[in-house]
């Protein structure tokens, strides 16, 4: 099983490398789609020039800033986020097994804390993944160790721990994937991961600074137009929208470009490595094209996180509103979550 993970992810890179060669010249706008039948279950996102990031003063985060011109080519685009149904296939398939299936080492422990952290207990060295659980009260919301934990068992066919299961929601965006998990699926598919920009050029649909994926209008409590969280967080979802968690796909509109759940549900994987600062050290540049985000994560390697995109049904105003198309995250790319799953694209 080892070597089929190593395997794939290494195809994964070679593919990306070939990839991104033979696209480097620069397009000038969008693309017309191919003649014949979409790949299925694909959207044809037509690429051309946009303003990556956000100016806007309010809601944004520091990491979202400045604003700047990006050019990206045309590529295809899985509709929905990877499914559970979908995710069962390849892993039926090939007999892949996810991180959080695995028994973790002390050295994969240590790898992700500052160094002269003590090393894990032997007893504490199980699969798991990390689990959401509402607090019973309102909590000071600056402790997210409130309402994560890691949950022995926890995995993408028992997302809530023990005891907890699929079944039924064959529909719903697979999570407590890893972002290695993610790739190895992608590469299987004959696909790949999206780059950061690639995302947001894709979940802005064709429009032009606007503030959400379905335009301007802000999101809706009573008429909601994605699976996000309602009522005070992280206490009581009031489910407004019928969904305590995640929503099967497609339960939502879809944007200019026929993706759905751009915004909440699941945050979704991107390849490039996460710098928070990107965006400053691209402001005195033109056009970037075809980004891919940086050759190596910034800062000490236990920091090390992959971009994550899109929010999911745990977002909310009070809280994060990085359910936007310009916010951005990272996740730390050997952890499964609850709340995090992937879609992938094609070249064309």
């Amino acid at each position: 099983m080892k070597k089929l993970l190593l395997f794939l992810i290494a195809s994964a890179g070679a593919f990306g490398a070939a990839y991104y060669l033979v696209r480097s010249s620069q397009a000038a706008g969008p693309t017309p789609r191919p003649a014949g039948a979409a790949p299925p279950e694909m959207a044809w996102i037509p690429g051309g020039e946009f303003t990556m990031g956000t100016n806007a003063a309010d809601l944004a985060w520091p990491e979202e800033k400045p604003a700047h011109r990006v050019r990206v080519h045309a590529f295809w685009m899985d509709e929905h986020e990877v499914t559970n149904a979908q995710f069962k296939t390849f892993v039926e398939a090939t007999g892949y097994v996810t991180t959080a299936e695995r028994t973790p080492t002390a050295e994969d422990i240590l790898k992700h804390v500052p160094p002269g952290t003590p090393p894990p207990r032997k007893e504490d060295l199980v699969p798991g993944a990390l689990v959401f659980h509402p607090t019973p009260m309102p909590v000071d919301t600056r402790d997210v160790s409130q309402w994560w934990s890691w949950t022995p068992g926890a995995c993408w066919k028992r997302p809530e721990g023990p005891g907890s299961t699929i079944e039924g929601r064959d529909r719903h965006p697979v999570v407590q994937v890893s972002w290695d998990d993610a790739v190895a699926y992608a590469t299987w598919s004959a696909k790949r991961l999206p780059t950061e920009a690639e995302w947001e050029c894709a979940a802005r649909g064709g429009l032009v600074d606007k503030p959400y994926v379905w335009g301007d209008e802000p999101f809706s409590a009573t008429r909601p137009q994605a699976n996000l969280w309602q009522g005070p967080f992280p206490s009581h979802n009031t489910a407004i929208d019928g969904f305590e968690r995640t929503a099967p796909v497609k339960s939502f509109a879809p944007n200019g470009f026929g993706l759905y759940d751009m915004a909440g549900n699941v945050w979704e994987w991107c390849s490039d490595w996460y710098d928070p600062e990107l965006y400053q050290k691209r402001s005195s540049g033109g056009v970037v094209v075809d980004p891919t985000g940086p050759d190596l994560p910034p800062g000490p390697s236990y920091m090390a996180r992959r971009v994550e995109r899109g929010g999911s049904f745990l977002c909310c105003d009070e809280y994060c509103s990085r359910y936007r198309p310009s916010a951005r995250h990272g996740g730390d790319p050997d952890t499964g979550m609850s709340h995090v799953g992937f879609r992938c694209v094609r070249s064309p």
